[in-house]
């Protein structure tokens, strides 16, 4: 009986280390795999050259989506926003009226730029609901030939806008000012001295069943290259 016993705890003890054994077989395997792994990976990493960072994306004057040839100014514009945001002129990269700038009023707001050089002359805004358009008028009158004229509307553009006021506009390059109407948004740019029509210019009418704000159509964004004057 005793001999049983001790046969077969022989044989547990055997099981045992053969069990051991293969255990620790297996795990060696294991942490060779992961060895493997790891060294492979590395060298895979080493071998595939690393990304260089992304580059950043190339920035035009006044943010617009391409640049403009030589001989031309780059200028982007907004219409105001309702009676709460202000248009915002830029031209050549440089911000020439917003509301940041504390240059820009409601009714027109009107930029004017030397042609040749592309420096900013003067900025002002004309109170189109309660002003008096007789100040408009004169301005208008005495700006020079040659001389870039960029005008957005802000909350209301029209009420006191005449038609003599409107004709000088016209003489300026612009095709909608005498469709122009109480707080449509309006975005211009044009000439004294211009001999056709302008292609910079936008308008959409104040409609209850289009207005994107209530009281108040949507705003007008403009992008393009104004030609040097040469001469």
């Amino acid at each position: 009986m005793l001999a049983t016993m001790l046969r077969a705890g022989g044989i547990l003890k055997l099981a045992a280390l053969i069990f051991a054994f293969l255990l620790a077989v297996f795990l060696a395997f294991q942490l060779l795999e992961i060895n493997m792994d790891f060294k492979l990976s590395s060298v895979i990493s080493r071998s595939v050259p690393v990304n260089e960072a992304p580059t950043k994306p190339v920035r035009h004057k006044c943010g617009l989506s391409k640049p403009c040839p030589a001989g031309h100014f780059a200028f982007k514009m907004a219409s105001g926003a309702a009676s709460v945001v202000g248009p915002r002129i830029c031209l050549e990269d440089k911000l020439l009226m917003s509301s940041v700038r504390n240059n820009v009023g409601r009714g027109i707001n009107i930029a004017l730029v030397n042609g040749k050089s592309g420096e900013l002359i003067k900025t002002d805004n004309f109170d189109m609901w309660a002003g008096d358009v007789a100040p408009f008028i004169k301005f208008l009158k005495e700006i020079d030939d040659g001389t870039v004229v960029m005008m957005a509307s802000y909350d209301d553009a029209s009420t006191k806008l005449n038609d003599e006021a409107r004709k000088l506009i016209a003489d300026l390059g612009s095709s909608v000012v005498s469709n122009l109407g109480f707080r449509d948004n309006w975005i211009f740019v044009g000439g004294k001295g211009i001999k056709t029509k302008s292609p910079f210019e936008q308008h959409i009418k104040n409609s209850a069943d289009t207005n994107k704000f209530e009281g108040w159509p949507e705003v007008l964004e403009m992008e393009g290259c104004v030609p040097q004057r040469q001469e």
